[in-house]
């Protein structure tokens, strides 16, 4: 049995994670213990956490019911971070990967879980050195758990677009808008969920990966979308790591209207969108390789067309649900994607006009602090 807490419905949760860079050099730097250690000393170790490695903090909001609030939680919780890196010398920052750090000078937290995971995905898991942006959305009926997952799939390749922030990897240009992507799934747990119609055939697959040892506790299932029984939420994990709040406010409102919207329709008897599996293996794909220049699957029918202009019909459409949860300009902010340019966009308009990855870095480290995307005028943006 896998018991699922029941959460007030369309509640939030952001788990942010950030890496830790030297001032001078930007690059990644292996003291998340010693920030951890202040953390704790200052009572903040609810807010802030370690990650599987040790150039990593995590930053994790309470539960809340409008986006601002949540908002409004990691601004706390990063303002009060940085009163401890500053004095060490530290600057943060978030994208999907570093522009130019390499991932055989990292080291792993020293916790048995992660030891674990190194030892069976040996190459694969040593090449974990990416950053995320986690969304909780509470679930108020177990019931509705699958089939929003399942229609969440969908919006895989929106999210995927306009968080891709990850173009570099090892001072390379890897072509793709989030490498990110590519490389989390390379891990046995994670990528796009298995689209199980019935709670008791989630179950199942709980039981028979825990019986067969692929894993000892639930949340080393690692899919991009997954049930968060403890919490009774679901968890969309799809999104690189983003540089700024701006960013992480704008697809934290447009998975919660998402999430929100899908359970009026099952309250009402109606159904979600669903795609064959194929579709949201490729939509998957393409977002990653191309961000805001994917065209992407829009449904069932296989009619495609260009991700930006389906984002910008979806915003329309949630706009009405988003004034309801109070966050409507928050929404709005996943039209500044197409305008600006997402990071993946900025980093290479950068990269382009310097030839320096340290200024990628700079970019992204600058644009942390400012809270919001610079005016960068990246290539393909409108």
């Amino acid at each position: 049995m896998v018991d699922f807490a029941q959460s007030p419905r369309s509640t939030l949760g952001v788990e942010w994670e950030l890496a830790l860079v030297d001032k001078t050099n930007l690059d990644l730097v292996p003291r998340a213990g010693e920030v951890l250690n202040l953390v704790g000393k200052a009572g903040l170790d609810s807010c802030i956490v370690g990650e599987m490695l040790t150039n990593t903090v995590e930053v994790v909001t309470g539960v809340h019911e409008q986006v601002s609030g949540a908002v409004a939680d990691l601004k706390s919780s990063v303002a009060q971070l940085r009163e401890i890196t500053n004095p060490l010398g530290l600057d943060l920052m978030s994208a999907g990967t570093h522009p130019f750090a390499h991932w055989r000078e990292q080291q792993v937290t020293d916790k048995e879980r992660y030891a674990e995971l190194i030892n069976r995905t040996q190459w694969w898991g040593h090449h974990m050195l990416i950053y995320g942006v986690h969304t909780h959305v509470g679930i108020d009926k177990r019931e509705y758990v699958l089939p929003i997952m399942n229609a969440l799939m969908c919006y895989v390749p929106h999210l995927q677009a306009v968080s891709a922030s990850s173009p570099f990897w090892e001072d390379t240009d890897t072509s793709y808008a989030s490498n990110r992507a590519m490389l989390f799934q390379q891990l046995p747990t994670a990528g796009l969920p298995y689209p199980f119609t019935e709670w008791r055939e989630y179950e199942k697959y709980v039981h028979d990966m825990q019986k067969t040892g692929v894993i000892e506790q639930i949340n080393e299932i690692r899919w991009d979308i997954r049930p968060a029984p403890k919490w009774g939420t679901i968890e969309v994990r799809v999104c690189d790591g983003m540089p700024t709040i701006a960013e992480v406010a704008a697809v934290t409102a447009f998975v919660q209207c998402l999430v929100h919207h899908f359970c009026d329709r099952l309250d009402r008897g109606l159904s979600l969108p669903t795609m064959p599996q194929w579709f949201h293996v490729e939509n998957k794909w393409r977002a990653a390789r191309y961000g805001m220049d994917a065209i992407i699957i829009e449904n069932e029918l296989g009619r495609e067309r260009l991700v930006k202009h389906v984002i910008a019909d979806e915003v329309e459409f949630l706009t009405p649900i988003a004034r309801e949860l109070g966050c409507e300009d928050e929404l709005l902010g996943m039209l500044e994607f197409a305008r600006i340019g997402a990071s993946y966009q900025r980093q290479r308009a950068v990269y382009e006009n310097t030839g320096d990855m340290f200024q990628v870095a700079k970019l992204l480290v600058d644009e942390f602090k400012s809270t919001r995307p610079s005016q960068v005028i990246a290539p393909g943006a409108e």
